[in-house]
């Protein structure tokens, strides 16, 4: 908004020709989404509270410490992101990008379902929300929409292409099969944030993370000189990206502020699906949904360790793990929350660093 507004004075006025430049709105955007989370913070969760009654309901198989320490704390903290990253977003960022819209519209429907599910486990004081059929084809419905797009927005020789990190001029060729894929990549990424939000600012900082490098690649993508030097594939108008990842980093870290432990409130799936979704659709958008899976390796990792909990349970009736997702063996095994979540943020950094190292590797 302040690009639109301000853009065709940038030639005469030397001071907002700032505005042009993607960094410094970029910066911006995060400061601003990290101010609104922190000033409207404490007013969002008095609200939160006062309309739950007891917060967010407690698995009654987990952990014993949860039905102590998290019993009575709200959710659906993911409105304060997508507060933050919403307004910030529409405040510094080209809002003639195509790129921008479809993603932030898909982060804001998977919040929407999110929302959903968390409001129907608070009324009705479950773990259950809305069915999981339902949820899967509501995703699927967005994940898809928004994969079409983007292939519309993208160069003709990419739009139904998969990109290979590393062998930097592999281009498998998927045709029609493309926008499935990214639907997939859009919906596993979603739902595998929200396996991994469990512990407070388990599935924050890891998210954040991911948005850093994404930011970087985005911005890398988006400028055909730096593409073209890296042997990236360029996508032009996904520079502009760079914006929403930071105004995501900064809503995050206020947001975290909140969620530290012990949390004053929880993100719920109106932030995890969020998050997830925003994490796929930037990675679809930029090219590199392969590097997704190896920037979010933890996420991977979380969600694996459900799919081998229930497959080997079906079949031999005995847990491969304490219990899954994978922090809560930890938790079973004796470890304290801190120690698994800060281990675990250590994991999400060095995963992101591998992601990175694939830009450079010829």
């Amino acid at each position: 908004m302040i690009f639109n507004l301000f853009a065709p004075l940038a030639e005469e006025f030397q001071l907002f020709n700032l505005i042009r430049y993607t960094t410094f709105r970029a910066g911006a955007a995060c400061v601003t989404a990290l101010i609104i989370a922190m000033v409207f913070g404490p007013a969002v969760i008095r609200w939160l509270r006062r309309r739950q009654n007891g917060g967010q309901p407690i698995r009654e198989d987990g952990p014993a410490s949860h039905l102590l320490t998290k019993k009575g704390t709200p959710t659906m903290g993911g409105v304060l992101i997508l507060m933050a990253l919403g307004g910030s977003t529409l405040l510094w960022a080209d809002l003639r990008s195509g790129f921008v819209w479809c993603v932030l519209l898909v982060t804001l429907g998977y919040g929407a379902l999110g929302f959903a599910d968390d409001f129907l486990k608070v009324t009705k004081r479950n773990t259950k929300g809305v069915s999981g059929r339902t949820k899967l084809v509501a995703q699927a419905v967005i994940g898809l929409g928004a994969a079409v797009w983007l292939a519309y927005l993208m160069p003709g020789p990419l739009s139904d292409k998969l990109a290979v990190p590393v062998f930097k001029e592999v281009l498998v060729p998927l045709g029609i099969l493309f926008p499935l894929l990214a639907t997939l990549v859009m919906m596993g990424s979603s739902n595998a944030v929200n396996l991994t939000d469990g512990l407070d600012g388990l599935a924050i900082v890891p998210a954040m993370i991911a948005a850093a490098v994404f930011a970087l690649i985005a911005y890398l993508v988006g400028n055909r000189i730096f593409a073209d030097y890296l042997q990236l594939h360029a996508v032009p108008g996904t520079g502009e990206l760079a914006v929403f990842c930071s105004a995501l980093i900064g809503a995050s870290l206020g947001f975290l502020w909140f969620n530290a432990p012990p949390a004053a409130v929880f993100m719920g799936d109106t932030g995890s699906l969020a998050l997830g979704g925003a994490l796929g659709a930037l990675a679809v958008a930029t090219k590199h949904e392969i590097v997704l899976a190896i920037v979010g390796g933890l996420f991977v990792v979380e969600t694996v360790s459900v799919i081998i909990q229930v497959f080997w349970y079906k079949r031999t009736g005995r847990r491969v793990f304490l219990m899954a997702p994978l922090h809560h063996h930890f938790e079973k095994k004796g470890w304290a929350e801190p120690t698994i979540v800060i281990r675990f943020w250590i994991i999400a950094m060095v995963l992101a660093l591998v992601g990175l190292s694939t830009l450079k590797i010829r």
